[in-house]
């Protein structure tokens, strides 16, 4: 073998281990997102004897508790879940009459749904929580920190929060819910499509849609009369924690009435999306879910 041939042997030999160190090294970094990232499905008993599910994933330090809203489910958090368990522990909670959990109760209320929530952290034992309520998981997220004390440090409401001073009256609650109880399937599909903008992706609307009209009707109207009731005066005065939202601007939002019962309140906008934000830019709206999580961090808000 000649001396040009021999060296052009060794780089290619040098070549080839680099390849191969880049390859187990990549090998490596997939099965540590991996193990970083799995996902733990659990269940728990709820304070009335029902079993509640829960996901967990990633071990940060800090928990993200992510709660869905009405007639929804954990799985409504799937955008959140990858991305946020890079760096949080990251739990996603059926509420009893939801996705997998039980049912049988005879009334389905927001302190009620609260207690679930209560009862998965309590099982796994968190602090340093910050609860992330879509809709009405922002109310139920009100009073599972009503329950678990400081264990949870911040809430981030996701399209709700518009105004805690708003009270509906016993006449205005019952019309609203009168189509529900005469024709649930076909009131609630029109409800949910009416909740989007005319620009939302067609397939989304019809999966969602489809699927919170499929919900069991004595859950959601239960759920619905009791929502409509809720008294957020009442309930923040054992509640002293920053709250945050990220709403669309389909709706308004109370900033500065909100302020009134809960001085940190905050708002964040996404322009052109409809109740659905976080499935429906789920990119943006995790941006700004991590800006919000880092403002916290800044002013010394979290624990």
């Amino acid at each position: 073998m000649n001396r040009e041939t021999h060296f052009t042997t060794l780089r290619l030999t040098a070549c080839f281990i680099v390849l191969v160190m880049v390859f187990i090294m990549s090998c490596q970094e997939k099965t540590e997102t991996a193990i970083t990232t799995h996902s733990v499905i659990d269940s728990v008993f709820s304070e009335d004897s029902l079993a509640i599910y829960y996901d967990v994933s990633g071990k940060g330090e800090k928990t993200l508790v992510f709660v869905h809203g009405w007639s929804c489910d954990r799985s409504y958090w799937d955008e959140q879940v990858p991305e946020f368990s890079k760096s949080y522990t990251v739990v996603t909670v059926d509420l009893a009459g939801h996705g997998e959990s039980a049912m049988g109760r005879d009334e389905w209320t927001v302190s009620s749904f609260g207690a679930d929530v209560a009862a998965v952290v309590e099982k796994l034992d968190l602090k340093n929580i910050i609860l992330v309520g879509h809709s009405m998981g922002g109310s139920v997220s009100i009073e599972a920190t009503r329950l678990l004390g400081d264990r949870v440090v911040a809430i981030v409401g996701v399209d709700n929060f518009q105004d805690f001073s708003h009270q509906f009256s016993n006449e205005q609650i019952e019309q609203f819910l009168a189509p529900f109880r005469s024709d649930f399937v076909g009131t609630t599909n029109g409800f949910v499509r009416g909740m989007f903008v005319s620009t939302a992706d067609s397939i989304l609307v019809e999966q969602i849609a489809t699927d919170m009209s499929a919900a069991p009707a004595e859950v959601a109207i239960s759920a619905l009369s009791d929502f409509f009731r809720y008294d957020y005066a009442v309930a923040f005065k054992d509640v002293r924690i920053p709250i945050r939202c990220i709403n669309s601007d389909k709706w308004p939002t109370n900033v500065t009435g909100n302020q009134e019962l809960a001085p940190s309140f905050e708002l964040k906008l996404m322009p052109g999306m409809g109740h659905f934000l976080h499935m429906e830019d789920p990119v943006k709206f995790n941006q700004l879910l991590h800006e919000t999580l880092a403002e916290f961090r800044q002013g010394g808000e979290e624990q």
